[in-house]
């Protein structure tokens, strides 16, 4: 029998604390807020921060997950565009105001659930996030990952 991809085990340690429908729901809209709003608070330091952030993150998925990181990647490069296309004065405001309110989401649907986040246990999961997203529309799609 072959070993499971780490890919498949992060995502399944993952979705063990994501379980209840509401806290998938919350985590469907705030994970991805979350990613734009961080690479907003990037770039509100500097554009050339927040592209060596994706690219380091790119990376990683790459390690992971070729299909998950071309996904990544096009969702990164959407997100990128939109800061790019925002006046540069209200990326940070933007970016931090819907940041804080993202992450009371996200710990509602943890008190929602009854789990700890799952960084709290692994930074990892802080990346597994998006691809816990990202995975859903895969499967709905019929996608390999």
């Amino acid at each position: 029998m072959p070993q499971p991809r780490t890919i498949d085990l992060l995502l399944a340690q993952y979705s063990a604390s994501h379980l209840h429908p509401t806290n998938e729901v919350i985590h469907f809209i705030c994970v991805p807020v979350i990613v734009f709003t961080l690479l907003g608070l990037v770039w509100a330091i500097h554009p050339l921060a927040a592209i060596a952030v994706t690219v380091a993150a790119l990376g990683y998925y790459f390690t992971l997950s070729k299909p998950f990181a071309v996904g990544m990647l096009l969702m990164a490069a959407v997100m990128l565009a939109v800061l790019a296309a925002l006046p540069q004065r209200a990326v940070l405001p933007l970016s931090l105001s819907v940041f804080v309110l993202a992450w009371i989401g996200q710990f509602i649907g943890h008190k929602i659930e009854g789990k700890k986040p799952s960084f709290f246990e692994d930074l990892r999961f802080l990346l597994i996030g998006p691809l816990f997203v990202l995975g859903f529309l895969y499967r709905r799609y019929k996608l390999a990952y």
